[in-house]
């Protein structure tokens, strides 16, 4: 959508529930502040510490102070803390229109998270998706509870997904660091935001009465990619000269994704900014098999935690 304009091009979000991922800062922040100018009932925000939600949550009552805003404390790379809090938000809330699953890490060294994934594929895919299954009934319940009804659940995955170990997703590998020797910390990250877009293609098949998709905010200068090193940082915005988002420009995918018509969105489709549906495609991603083969993987993993 060319010249997207948040203020004009979001609509009265009315009495919606939405819950985005990652809100204490970056796009997440941005997005939740100028959600919240759009009139819905209730909007809540993960992160990992409450004295991070702080900004967030005032930026967001100067700018709507009728709207209610509330922060969970929550980190995804630990599935009893995901679990703790998903339980929590299925029994507490009343009704939940958007999930925006959105937090993520990028290009870290390689690390195990707590329960002895690699951090990428526990943070940005594993996490997701412990909370997605677990919200799935409280979606499903606001899809049935009147005609016209519009639940949709974003997965914010990355164009990196075009890089990753060969196959797309190293199976036997996920519960190892995952060291490789030419840039590890690159084919890590591609690989779960792979998954990230495949799992959003998998929700919109298994479960038709929500509407799931997954995009990408674009290569946006926050501190996912300002804190990277030199060589790093060089790696992104090289190819992307003149590419390069601000953080408020970096927001308008997700808000597009919140407000667009259902009719104009395909259900399991993949967005560049602002709201193109993508043609991109690698042999990993036209795989048929690959997306069944990581919906029964996360299942068996998660079973214990559902």
């Amino acid at each position: 959508m060319p010249g997207f304009d948040p203020k004009r091009d979001v609509p009265d979000l009315n009495s919606k529930v939405i819950l985005i991922t990652g809100g204490t800062a970056g796009v997440g922040a941005g997005t939740v502040v100028e959600l919240v100018r759009h009139k819905p009932a209730h909007v809540l925000f993960t992160g990992r510490k409450a004295k991070s939600a702080e900004a967030t949550i005032a930026s967001a009552k100067a700018a709507a102070p009728d709207v209610q805003v509330s922060f969970v404390e929550l980190d995804l790379a630990d599935l009893a803390s995901v679990k703790a809090a998903g339980e929590k938000l299925a029994a507490d809330l009343p009704r939940l229109d958007v999930l925006m699953c959105n937090a993520g890490v990028m290009a870290v060294p390689a690390a195990q998270s707590k329960d002895g994934y690699e951090i990428h594929f526990a943070t940005n895919h594993l996490g997701h998706a412990l909370l997605t299954l677990q919200l799935l009934p409280l979606l499903s319940r606001t899809a049935a509870d009147r005609a016209g009804s519009d639940v949709r659940i974003i997965v914010v995955t990355s164009t990196a997904w075009r890089g990753t170990p060969p196959g797309g997703i190293a199976f036997d590998r996920l519960k190892t660091k995952q060291e490789m020797a030419v840039l590890g910390r690159w084919l890590r990250y591609g690989q779960s935001k792979l998954a990230n877009m495949i799992f959003a293609r998998e929700l919109a098949a298994r479960n038709p009465q929500i509407l799931s998709f997954s995009l990408t905010p674009g290569v946006v200068s926050t501190g996912l990619v300002t804190d990277l090193g030199l060589a790093d940082k060089a790696l992104i915005y090289i190819p992307n000269i003149g590419r390069v988002k601000t953080p408020e420009e970096g927001t308008h995918n997700l808000l597009w994704a919140i407000g667009a018509p259902r009719k104009d969105i395909k259900p399991g489709g993949f967005y560049e900014p602002v709201g193109r549906l993508s043609t991109m495609e690698t042999k990993a991603s036209r795989d048929p098999d690959l997306g069944k083969k990581l919906w029964d993987w996360t299942e068996t993993e998660l079973r214990q935690w559902v």
